[in-house]
């Protein structure tokens, strides 16, 4: 068999010297290389299955990037792919070990649902986030007292202890913002949900402020779909896009439900909640605007 050579090796590189995302992208990374040389060598999902004592449902997860890889797998596959370069082998090798590196976030596991946890791992990797929220403040820009009546909100039944926990895992994950390398951040947000009084007054007058204060920062822009505006695009629920820099990470549509969540990466599929976010964008309030109506709320709720 001819040797198949990784034609995006410099891409494995960059993740080895400066890692972004944790765990999750790097599995991702990873997944994207081993399919392509799999695809490259002409091999069945079945026969590289066979290859590591699995299935080809277990070749599908690795290759999506849904789960750690063991070296022992990761190795076998190389060989079954005709990679016999030791420099190209330990790449591969050292990334699959860093894949069951646990992210900053696995500290809050037990909070931390499975299906979220995917969504952290990618925003820690995404440079640019596009989000609308309809019912609340976008997680990213919520306030500890806001997260708090929030996170009461969706579970009415958790002990104070809990509801810190998960308090202090959204607040965490704010630092992203403002870290060295941060995302741009475009956050569409319903007139409805900066109008409701969640927590009371004076928390949303505190989240009020907040937003206003976020929304200078250079890399955050804040937008406000008016009531005046009557049905939106984007009728039904939330919305956030990531996307990354990496030619190997594609664009991702994140759609939150009450107890799980889906992760659409089909381009068609993207390129629809792009259109959508596009209109959302288009019909809203613009940035300045938007500040002059946080305004006008901050003095109604006062």
């Amino acid at each position: 068999m001819i040797a198949a050579k990784p034609s995006t090796q410099p891409s494995l590189r960059r993740y080895l010297e400066h890692p972004r995302g944790g765990p999750t992208v790097l599995r991702i990374v990873l997944g994207t290389q081993l399919r392509r040389l799999r695809e490259a060598a002409g091999v069945t999902r079945e026969a590289a299955g066979d290859a590591i004592r699995g299935s080809h449902a277990k070749i599908s997860r690795l290759e999506l990037g849904r789960v750690s890889c063991k070296e022992r797998d990761v190795a076998d596959l190389l060989t079954l792919y005709g990679v016999t370069d030791e420099a190209d082998r330990s790449d591969f090798l050292k990334l699959a070990r860093r894949t069951s590196t646990p992210g900053w976030w696995h500290q809050y596991g037990d909070v931390l649902p499975n299906w979220f946890e995917t969504h952290i791992g990618l925003e820690e990797a995404a440079s640019v986030i596009r989000t609308y929220e309809v019912q609340f403040v976008p997680g990213l820009l919520q306030t500890e007292g806001y997260a708090h009546a929030v996170a009461q909100l969706g579970h009415p039944r958790a002990s104070a202890e809990e509801i810190e926990r998960r308090v202090a895992l959204r607040v965490q994950r704010q630092a992203l913002l403002t870290a060295p390398d941060a995302p741009r951040l475009w956050a569409v947000i319903d007139e409805a949900s900066l109008r409701r009084p969640l927590g009371g007054p004076g928390v949303m007058t505190d989240q009020l402020r907040h937003l206003r204060s976020m929304a200078e920062l250079p890399n955050v822009t804040l937008q406000v779909a008016p009531f005046s505006l009557g049905g939106l695009a984007a009728a039904g629920g939330p919305i956030t896009i990531l996307r990354f820099l990496e030619p190997d990470l594609p664009d991702i549509v994140y759609l939150e439900q009450l107890t799980s969540a889906l992760y659409l990466d089909k381009r068609d599929d993207v390129d629809h909640y792009l259109a959508v976010m596009d209109r959302l964008s288009a019909q809203s309030e613009s940035p300045r605007a938007s500040l002059a109506l946080l305004d006008r709320l901050m003095t109604q709720e006062s």
